[in-house]
């Protein structure tokens, strides 16, 4: 399997993951969005709380010269820690909700 299929495959087993854990709200439900081709995943909460409508996204991801770019990421320990928990090389990781100026001085890629 070369990098990028397993990129692909890795991320959408550790979104499966999140959307797992739901929501403690059952008017709230984790929704998964995933494109392979265009290599853009995301990970929503959806749904009501009293008269609020709830939109956000928790976990955006995309795939893009050959690293993994994390565009957004409200999780607690982040899926970054996740990555490298599974083997991915801290170069093939762009922090990417940071600005690129500051992202030379993350442990990760800056492009």
């Amino acid at each position: 399997m070369d990098k990028l299929e397993r990129y692909r495959s890795l991320i959408q087993k550790i979104l499966e993951e999140y959307r797992q854990l739901g929501s403690d709200n059952s008017d709230v439900e984790s929704v998964l969005l995933l494109d392979p081709i265009r290599d853009q995943y995301l990970l929503l909460k959806m749904g009501w709380h009293q008269d609020n409508r709830i939109k956000r996204n928790v976990i955006h991801v995309r795939l893009k010269n050959q690293k993994i770019w994390i565009e957004e990421d409200w999780t607690e320990d982040g899926i970054a820690t996740d990555l490298l928990q599974a083997g991915v090389q801290r170069e093939d990781i762009v922090l990417a909700f940071h600005p690129p100026r500051l992202r030379q001085f993350t442990e990760f890629a800056a492009i």
